[in-house]
C-alpha cells in the first residue's frame, strides 16, 4: 500500500520505483475517528461511520454524477433522504458478494447550504454508505448543464456544433469547470479509499477525467470506467478541442467498458489515429498497450433488475392498472413507446411512421393505438422545447386526420407517472417500439420483455392457463446500444419513415407462434444477462486487468491531464551514466552492438545519414583496441557502407545480420546459403497490388528481403491491409524457406533464421572462439527487432556461454517501454551522450599519459646533457 505522501515522492523521482509486491494488509488512508495508530499492520475496525477504517471486507467505490438517493425538502427546509432502488447504481450491488462493502460517491440533486454539509455528509455515510460531493451551484451549472449537456452529450450522439448563434462552440471556461468538478469528485474518492486493493468503478461521460486524477495520487489503484452513452466515430470525436486530454485520462483506467463493439471500435480507432497506439486481442480480451500497461476493454450491455420488475408486477396496484389498460384498449393493437424527452429519441420520427402506416393501411385505422410515454427532460434548452412542440403537433395532426370521438391513434402521456403504471403499460402492450436516432443505454426493451412474461395473478385475470406461452414484439432502432443483443426484434433505420412504417405493419401481422418464439429468445437473454450479471462480469474483468499491479515498477511522468504511469518489469531501470562509465573503464575486452534507426538517429529525422558527431564518436570507440563495435541494422548494406565509409574499423551487420562485415577493408560475408530469388518473384507482385490499393504505402527491396511500408498510409486502413497482406503472403509462400512478419508499420518477408539475435550470437561466438571473450557487453536498440539482441545476450550470460568470463551486460532499450532489456535511456540524444562521455574520458586519459611521457623524455635529455 502506498500512502498519499509517498505517491507524491514517486511523482518527483526519476529513479527506481518502490517494490510494492508485499503491501501492508489494510492501512487506512483517511482516519475520520480519533485514535492512535501503533502498528501499520493493525486490523482493528473503528466506528461504522468512518469510511476510511480498516476492514477485511472487499470494498468497491462506485462513482457517478448523482448518488442513488431520493432527496426531498419539507416546508421547514429540512432535508430527508431515501435510497432510490430504481437507480442502476443501487441495483448493481446484486452482482457483488455479501462481503463486499459498496461505497457511493456522487453529488446530490438538491443544493445544500454550506453550514449543513458536514452534518448531511455524516448522515449519508452512516445510513446509506454515500459520500456526497457538494458542488457550488454556479459550478454545477457550468459542469453539468454546460460542458456535459451542451458539448459532450451532443458530440457523443453525433451532433456537431455547426451554428455559431446557438452557443454550441467549444467553451474553454466550461471545460475548466469540468476539470474543477472532476477534481472535487477525486477528493471525495480519496476519502473513501482504504487500501490499494479497493476498486473504483467510475460511471459515464461526466467523470472522464477521474482516472487521471486518481492515478496521479495512487499509481496502483484499481480503476474501472464504464461509458453508458455512445462513443462517436473518430471523425466526430476528433472535432473536440480537448480530445487528447480525455483519451489519455480514460487510458489511465485499467478497464474501460462499452455497451457495444461499435462504440469500442470507435474508441480504438481514436486511440490509433490520435495517439498512435496499438491494440490486439489476446484470448478473447481486447487490450491497448499504453506505456507498459495493458488497458483492457469490456463490451457488455447493461441489464435490468429482473427481480425488482417481477416484484413490482405483483403489486395489487400494478395488476389493477393492467386490467384497466386492457379494458380501455380492448380489441385494439396496443403499441407502446417510452422515451425521455430529448432530441435524440426520435419520437417525432416514430409518430411519422405511424402516420404512414395508417395512410397505407386503412384496415388498421380504428385498430392500432400508440401510447407514447414521455419522461421529463433531463436538460433544458431551445432544442428540447422544439422537440416537445414538434411531437405534440404531429400527434394532434394524426389524431385529427385518423381519429374519431371514440378513437385516438396517438395517446401522449407527457407527465411523470408512477413506476408501477409504466410497468402495467409494459405488461399490457402488444408491441414496444424504441426509435432513437442515437442512444447508449436504453433498457426499455429489456423491461418490456420481462414484464410481458407476466405472472400467475395476471394470467388468471386474463383467463389463461399457467402453462400458456407468453408473447412480445419489439421494434428497435439499429442505433440503440441494446439492439445487437435483441436478435428477434425488428431492427429499423429511424431516419427512414418507410422502414419504421413497414416494421409497424409486420408487427401487426405476426402469428402467435412467431410472437412466442421471439419473446422466448429475448426473455432467455434478458433474464440471464441481468444487471447483477453485468456488474459481476465487469468486476471480475477489472480484477483480471489489475492482477499484475504489484509485479511491475511504476514511474510517473507528465503534468496535468497529460499525466501517465509507466509500468515496467521490476528489473528494468534507467541506465546510470556513472555506473556505465565505471564498468566501461574497468573492462579489458568490450563488445558494443548498436542499432541505427531510432538509436543513433531519431526515428522522426528526415535526413537519415549519421551526423559528424556520431561518426566521430564511433571512430573514437573503434580506435580503442579493447573495443569491437558493430552497427546492427535492418537497412541494406549499400546505404550503411556509404554512410559509415569514414569509419575504417567499424563492423556492420546489414539486413538484420544477413550480411556481416568486420571492418571497412573486410569482405561482406553471410552464413546463409545464396539467396534464392524465386519467392521474390511471387511476393513482389502481391505487394505491388497492395501498394496500388493503399495510398501512402511503398515497397522496399533488399538483397535478402522485401518490405512493405505503410507508415504514411491511413492508420486503420494500413493496419487492415497489412493483416490481409500477411495472411496472403503466408498462404502463397508456405512451402518457401521464408518467414512473413509484421513490424512497426511494415510487413517483411525474409529468409528463415535471419534476425539481429542470430547475428549478435554469431559475432560473440566468433570472439570467444578467437580467445577474445568480452568482459563488457553493450547492446542498444529501440524496436521489436532489437528485442532479439537483448534476448540473445541475456541467454548467453545465463547459459555460461562466455565462461569463465562473467561479462558486465548492458542491454539497453531506447525509450521507457516493455522490453527484454535490463536498462533504458530516454532517447537517441541520451545514447549519444553516454557514448560521448566514455570517449571523452578516454581522450582525457590519453592526454594525461602523453603529457607525462613528454615530461619524462625532457628530463632524460636534461640528464644526458
Amino acid at each position: 500500500m502506498v500512502s498519499k505522501s509517498y505517491s507524491n515522492l514517486l511523482d518527483m523521482t526519476s529513479g527506481d520505483g518502490f517494490d510494492f509486491r508485499q503491501p501492508f494488509k489494510s492501512l487506512p488512508r483517511v482516519v475520520t475517528s480519533p485514535g492512535i495508530i501503533s502498528d501499520p499492520d493493525w486490523d482493528t475496525i473503528s466506528d461504522g461511520d468512518s469510511v476510511g477504517s480498516a476492514s477485511s471486507t472487499e470494498r468497491k467505490i462506485i462513482v457517478a454524477n448523482f448518488l442513488p438517493l431520493n432527496c426531498t425538502r419539507d416546508e421547514t427546509g429540512k432535508l430527508s433522504f431515501s435510497l432510490d432502488h430504481d437507480a442502476l447504481l443501487m441495483q448493481l450491488k446484486d452482482g457483488f458478494s455479501n462481503e463486499t462493502d459498496a461505497v457511493y460517491v456522487g453529488s446530490l440533486k438538491v443544493q445544500v447550504d454550506p453550514s449543513e454539509q458536514d452534518q448531511v455528509a455524516q448522515k449519508l455515510l452512516r445510513e446509506y454508505r454515500c459520500i456526497p460531493t457538494f458542488l457550488p451551484s454556479d459550478l454545477q451549472q457550468q459542469f453539468y448543464h454546460g460542458f456535459c449537456k451542451q458539448q459532450l452529450w451532443p458530440l457523443f450522439h453525433y451532433m456537431l456544433p455547426i451554428c455559431l448563434d446557438k452557443g454550441e462552440l467549444f467553451d474553454r471556461n466550461l471545460f475548466q469547470a469540468y476539470v474543477r468538478a472532476n477534481k472535487l469528485f477525486a477528493d471525495k474518492v480519496m476519502e473513501a479509499i482504504n487500501t490499494d486493493d479497493d476498486c473504483v468503478w467510475v460511471h459515464d461521460y461526466h467523470l472522464m477525467l477521474l482516472p487521471t486524477l486518481l492515478r496521479k495520487r495512487l499509481h496502483r489503484i484499481k480503476i474501472g470506467f464504464f461509458l453508458h452513452s455512445p462513443f462517436p466515430s473518430s471523425e466526430i470525436y476528433r472535432t473536440l478541442p480537448v480530445r487528447d486530454e480525455i483519451l489519455k485520462s480514460l487510458l489511465n483506467a485499467d478497464l474501460i467498458g462499452f455497451q457495444t463493439f461499435d462504440y469500442a471500435r470507435h474508441f480504438l480507432s481514436c486511440c490509433s489515429r490520435l495517439l498512435g497506439l496499438h491494440y490486439e486481442s489476446k484470448r478473447g480480451y481486447i487490450g491497448i498497450e499504453y506505456f507498459g500497461r495493458t488497458v483492457s476493454l469490456k463490451i457488455l450491455s447493461v441489464g435490468v433488475h429482473v427481480g425488482q420488475l417481477e416484484s413490482v408486477l405483483k403489486l395489487p396496484a400494478t395488476i389493477s392498472k393492467v386490467q384497466e389498460i386492457e379494458q380501455s384498449y380492448k380489441g385494439k393493437i396496443l403499441m407502446l413507446g417510452v422515451d425521455d424527452m430529448d432530441i435524440f429519441k426520435g419520437i417525432s420520427l416514430k409518430l411519422l411512421g405511424l402516420e404512414l402506416l395508417l395512410d397505407r393501411n386503412p384496415k388498421l385505422r380504428e385498430k392500432v393505438v400508440l401510447v407514447q410515454i414521455i419522461n421529463p427532460a433531463r436538460s433544458t434548452g431551445k432544442d428540447v422545447q422544439e422537440a416537445i412542440t414538434e411531437a405534440v403537433s404531429v400527434a394532434e395532426r394524426i389524431n385529427t386526420k385518423y381519429g374519431s370521438s371514440s378513437y385516438k391513434p396517438v395517446v401522449l402521456i407527457d407527465h411523470r407517472i408512477p413506476f408501477y403504471e409504466k410497468i402495467a403499460f409494459y405488461a399490457a402492450s402488444d408491441c414496444c417500439i424504441v426509435n432513437a436516432v442515437r442512444d447508449g443505454m436504453n433498457l426499455v426493451p429489456y423491461e418490456y420483455t420481462v414484464c410481458r412474461q407476466g405472472n400467475e395473478e395476471i394470467d388468471k385475470l386474463r383467463g389463461l392457463d399457467k402453462d400458456t406461452h407468453h408473447t412480445s414484439t419489439l421494434i428497435v432502432s439499429e442505433f440503440v446500444g441494446c439492439s445487437p443483443s435483441l436478435s428477434g426484434a425488428f431492427r429499423v433505420n429511424p431516419w427512414s419513415v418507410d422502414d419504421v412504417a413497414d416494421a409497424l405493419c409486420r408487427a401487426t401481422d405476426l402469428t402467435e407462434s412467431e410472437k412466442r418464439l421471439r419473446h422466448e429468445k429475448h426473455y432467455r437473454y434478458v433474464s440471464t444477462h441481468d444487471v447483477a450479471y453485468w456488474a459481476r462480469s465487469f468486476a471480475q474483468d477489472l480484477e483480471r486487468a489489475c492482477k499484475d499491479h504489484y509485479s511491475r515498477r511504476c514511474w510517473a511522468i507528465g503534468f496535468g491531464l497529460n499525466f501517465r504511469v509507466i509500468a515496467l518489469s521490476p528489473g528494468f531501470r534507467k541506465l546510470s551514466s556513472e555506473h556505465f562509465v565505471s564498468s566501461y573503464n574497468k573492462a579489458s575486452r568490450r563488445a558494443i552492438f548498436l542499432d541505427y534507426d531510432g538509436t543513433l538517429v531519431a526515428q522522426s529525422s528526415i535526413n537519415k545519414a549519421p551526423s559528424e558527431e556520431v561518426i566521430s564518436i564511433l571512430n573514437t570507440l573503434c580506435n580503442d583496441p579493447k573495443n569491437v563495435v558493430f552497427i546492427v541494422s535492418g537497412r541494406g548494406r549499400d546505404s550503411l557502407d556509404e554512410w559509415f565509409s569514414p569509419c575504417e574499423k567499424l563492423g556492420v551487420a546489414a539486413e538484420h545480420g544477413y550480411f556481416i562485415r568486420w571492418s571497412k577493408e573486410a569482405a561482406w560475408e553471410s552464413s546463409y546459403s545464396s539467396p534464392q530469388q524465386e519467392w521474390k518473384h511471387i511476393a513482389e507482385p502481391i505487394m505491388q497490388v497492395y501498394t496500388e490499393t493503399t495510398d501512402g504505402s511503398s515497397i522496399e527491396s533488399k538483397e535478402s528481403a522485401l518490405v512493405w511500408h505503410y507508415l504514411d498510409a491511413d492508420l486503420d486502413f494500413g493496419s487492415f491491409q497489412a493483416k490481409e497482406l500477411q495472411d496472403h503472403l503466408e498462404r502463397v509462400l508456405s512451402n518457401d524457406p521464408v518467414v512473413v512478419k509484421c513490424g512497426h508499420y511494415i510487413v517483411e518477408v525474409k529468409p528463415q533464421g535471419v534476425s539481429k539475435g542470430h547475428a549478435v550470437n554469431k559475432l560473440v561466438q566468433t570472439l570467444v572462439n578467437n580467445g577474445k571473450a568480452p568482459d563488457f557487453l553493450m547492446c542498444v536498440g529501440n524496436d521489436r527487432s532489437d528485442e532479439d539482441m537483448f534476448e540473445c545476450i541475456n541467454s548467453m550470460t545465463s547459459n555460461d556461454v562466455l565462461s569463465p568470463t562473467v561479462p558486465e551486460v548492458f542491454a539497453c532499450s531506447v525509450g521507457q517501454k516493455a522490453s527484454k532489456a535490463k536498462y533504458y535511456v530516454d532517447d537517441t540524444s541520451e545514447v549519444i551522450r553516454l557514448l560521448r562521455n566514455v570517449t571523452r574520458i578516454k581522450s582525457q586519459r590519453e592526454d594525461v599519459n602523453a603529457s607525462h611521457v613528454r615530461v619524462t623524455f625532457r628530463d632524460v635529455v636534461d640528464y644526458v646533457d
